[in-house]
């Protein structure tokens, strides 16, 4: 029997969940129970070459579940079904799909933001006719998008089981590959230790280091937001600095008190909590890697005029 579609493997892969299963991986003997699937066509790759076609969909079908609220994942590579999935479960529901994913406003709010910012509203895509109307474009940004928005909770989780020295490293890093101090990494130094006034790293934009911009960098738990006390206190290290510009990272958020009291002071500080902070590393490469490469061409009109 063929490898069965992501969507198809929705299903098997959340009842997987409800019988104790805490990985993808761990889904998968039961994936080939179902679906009589011989080891060859377990050990079918993708183009890539780098992952089987059954762990891509097992995955992918995680994602989408997650999405809905039907599965959450408590740590890095661990998921566990939700009092939401197993409702669905219980209701005798006999396929999950893209299409009964759009009763979740959870997965209907996600589909909508991962569309490019700019671009028109698209339907949301279904496992039926209507799908072939997105053009092969359209189709490209989305799944790229969809691609990136995992990759980038991936990256979340990753950051989370770093060592606080190398976080902080992370950063200036991350500043110095965006363009601050010249991309000299000689201009950025990690200063964070017991007793650094709240300083966890600096960034010298002129060679003399009379222009910088301070760094504070925070690991905090997803359901933990950085409060405006952590701000002041950020606030009073920059003043004690004689500094004026400040860079607030964290791995979670920031609550809207924290926020609101930046419009309160003249120092220019910039928030960039766990999503942009990972979204950052995808566009600047920093702690990714590219895997394949893909060019959308079109036809250049200029070759093809008359002189």
């Amino acid at each position: 029997m063929p490898i069965p579609d992501f969507q198809t493997a929705m299903l098997p892969v959340l009842r997987s969940f409800d019988a104790g299963a805490k990985s993808v991986a761990e889904t998968l003997p039961a994936l080939r129970t179902e679906f009589a699937i011989t080891d060859e066509e377990a050990a079918e790759l993708l183009p890539s070459g780098r992952v089987t076609t059954l762990q891509s969909r097992a995955h992918w079908a995680r994602t989408y579940l997650s999405k809905a609220g039907l599965l959450r994942s408590p740590s890095r590579n661990r998921h566990e079904i939700t009092e939401a999935g197993r409702k669905r479960l219980a209701s005798g529901i006999e396929r999950i799909d893209m299409k009964t994913l759009e009763q979740f406003p959870a997965y209907v709010e996600w589909r909508e933001q991962e569309q490019a910012p700019h671009a028109p509203k698209l339907p949301l895509p279904a496992a039926t006719a209507e799908a072939i109307a997105e053009t092969p474009e359209e189709r490209i940004e989305r799944d790229f998008a969809a691609v990136e928005s995992a990759l980038s909770e991936e990256l979340v989780a990753a950051i989370q089981a770093l060592h606080p020295q190398k976080f902080e490293q992370l950063i200036v890093d991350l500043l110095l590959a965006m363009g601050y101090g010249g991309g000299d990494r000689s201009m950025g130094e990690r200063i964070g230790k017991s007793g650094d006034g709240g300083i966890d790293g600096i960034i010298n934009e002129d060679a003399l280091g009379l222009d910088a911009v301070y760094i504070q960098a925070k690991r905090y738990a997803p359901d933990i937001k950085v409060g405006r006390p952590a701000l002041q206190a950020f606030v009073g290290s920059l003043t004690g600095e004689g500094a004026n510009k400040g860079v607030f990272v964290t791995t979670s958020d920031f609550s809207k008190e924290a926020r609101d009291y930046l419009n309160k002071v003249q120092h220019r500080i910039v928030l960039i909590n766990g999503d942009r902070l990972a979204r950052l590393m995808i566009q600047h490469g920093v702690g990714v890697r590219a895997r394949k490469t893909y060019i959308l061409r079109s036809v250049d009109e200029d070759f093809f005029t008359e002189i």
